[in-house]
């Protein structure tokens, strides 16, 4: 049975590459997972990640690993270097496909609820239209016209006679009205309301006054700014043609990264490479450099517990690390215009171990 397991097909080349770089100098070393985990001092569990392809070790993962075979820490480190890159950008495309299927369910979900208020909307319109219930504005038929008259009419007053029953016809007929006074003999309708010429009076009345009281209130309300200049909003000032336009997700850049963390700001990842290294005892330091932030970090794995990394640059800007309990980490950053200004030292106890050469 073979001892490991065959690598997922989807790794970058790079990511299998050192993956099946690192699984070699364990063979080649006779370690068991367990002795590897003795003497690294990093867990099976987690070895078994790193050596599987499913996870990337730290850099200090990758010095112990380099030290327990005897192998040039420096190579190995060039090839974590490569597979980091790498990490880096399927992370990066592993976040864009996720969010472009949030935006995909996002608009399935806002087209179902259009459809859905446009289908209770026709459902409204048809329950209004049903029959037996005349649409907004409909006019009556001919056929209603009886049952209309009879609604509005005064004399459809309660104890009237219905209107199927014929009125009682006068004792006395009379003399008929003379011909050519189509309107003599009618009984005028009580009026039920202001006729069209005062109600037109009032509607031209109350426009009026409306008027009166928005150009009132305008008055007041513009008289102490002193016109339209005064109610406009101040314009943001124009970016300075200087400042340097970042990439997305870039948050800083020069003396404004001083300070910093790399990683948050976005000045790590794809922004930036190891452009050199160092053994300071029997720690390994890099200087890592963001030419898009214009700074630079310090970068130590397999140190002592209790070192201090520091690191400086021509700007007299620095930024120091204490690692504490931990044998790896980083600094702040420190603005540099170019990674050959700065320099990197290795403190424990408050004595010096070492520094770079800048």
């Amino acid at each position: 049975m073979p001892r490991w397991k065959p690598l997922p097909e989807e790794l970058d080349p790079e990511i299998r590459d050192f993956a099946s770089q690192m699984r070699r100098l364990v063979d080649r070393s006779g370690l068991s997972l367990s002795a590897l985990s003795d003497k690294t001092g990093y867990s099976k569990t987690s070895w078994e990640r790193y050596l599987g392809g499913r996870l990337l070790p730290p850099q200090g993962a990758v010095s112990a690993l380099a030290d327990v075979t005897g192998t040039d820490v420096r190579h190995l480190a060039t090839l974590w270097e490569l597979a980091e890159r790498a990490w880096s950008r399927a992370e990066m495309r592993h976040d864009m496909t996720m969010e472009a299927i949030r935006i995909s369910q996002a608009r399935e979900a806002l087209e179902a609820a259009e459809a859905a208020g446009a289908q209770a909307a026709g459902g409204r319109r048809r329950q209004r239209n049903a029959p037996g219930r005349p649409a907004p504005g409909a006019v009556p038929a001919a056929g209603d016209a009886a049952t209309t008259a009879l609604r509005t009419s005064p004399e459809a007053a309660p104890g009237a006679p219905a209107a199927s029953q014929p009125a009682p016809r006068p004792a006395s007929r009379g003399p008929r009205p003379a011909p050519g006074r189509p309107g003599a003999g009618r009984t005028a309708r009580p009026a039920e309301g202001p006729s069209g010429g005062r109600r037109l009076t009032m509607l031209l009345a109350g426009g009026v006054s409306a008027l009166a009281v928005l150009a009132a209130t305008f008055f007041f309300v513009d008289l102490p700014g002193g016109g339209d200049e005064a109610a406009a909003e101040p314009t943001p000032p124009p970016r300075k043609a200087t400042e340097p336009k970042l990439p997305d997700g870039v948050l800083c850049s020069g003396a404004d990264c001083t300070g910093e963390d790399p990683e948050l700001m976005g000045c790590g990842g794809q922004y930036a490479e190891t452009t050199s290294d160092a053994m300071i005892g029997t720690a390994y330091v890099e200087v890592r450099y963001s030419e898009v932030c214009k700074a630079a970090w310090a970068r130590i794995g397999a140190a002592e517990p209790g070192d201090t990394v520091v690191i400086t640059a021509d700007t007299d800007a620095e930024a120091s690390e204490d690692l504490g309990g931990n044998t790896e980490g980083y600094t702040m950053m420190v603005a540099a215009k170019s990674p050959d200004v700065v320099r990197i030292c290795v403190e424990r106890a408050g004595a010096s171990q070492g520094c770079t050469v800048r």
